[in-house]
């Protein structure tokens, strides 16, 4: 049995939490986010505490179960927190800034790079080499953030390009260090 499809979703008092057939929907401080509920998982409310069950143990409904919850886990925490990333730019004359339609990277191309904004979605800048992503879909912060990482990858021989703020780079050697070993 899922070990997190088992455990039981603790609603706050802030969120109210609404269920149709396939989809619960939760409204909090920070605004409504659905879950999809999939076939095969029930749900039970009693004072304030959901628990998931599933109907079968065909393994395609024994793998949603533990989804099931964590999207809902997810919405919950959105809802009342909700979700953020940090994007750090590394590298000689890369720089972010603020442009009309979101952010404008210049990140060694020849020109600079405009990302544009998406909704549900706060793009900020700190600085000039810092962008922090924020909203209440986790799976869209991430999504936004993976976009804006994808227009310069960091490389793994001098670490430039867009990171995560806690991602750790591997440096290679490069070639010149086998020649003067050998």
């Amino acid at each position: 049995m899922s070990r997190i499809g088992r455990k039981p979703l603790h609603l706050p008092t802030s969120v109210t939490f609404e269920k149709t057939e396939t989809t619960l929907k939760f409204t909090g401080p920070k605004g409504t986010l659905e879950s999809v509920l999939p076939k095969g998982i029930e749900i039970e409310v009693k004072d304030n505490v959901i628990s998931f069950t599933r109907t079968s143990d065909v393994p395609s409904v024994r793998a949603l179960h533990g989804l099931a919850r964590r999207l809902a886990q997810n919405a919950i925490t959105g809802v009342t927190e909700g979700f953020t990333k940090d994007l750090q730019l590394v590298g000689t004359g890369y720089r972010v800034a603020p442009h009309a339609d979101g952010l404008s990277l210049s990140v060694g191309y020849s020109h600079p790079v405009i990302f544009k904004k998406v909704p549900g979605v706060t793009i900020t800048t700190e600085g000039q080499d810092k962008i922090k992503i924020t909203g209440i879909d986790k799976q869209l912060v991430g999504q936004v953030s993976a976009n804006i990482r994808a227009v310069r990858k960091p490389e793994p021989y001098k670490g430039k390009g867009i990171r995560y703020s806690d991602e750790v780079i591997l440096k290679k050697q490069g070639k010149t260090a086998t020649k003067t070993a050998a």
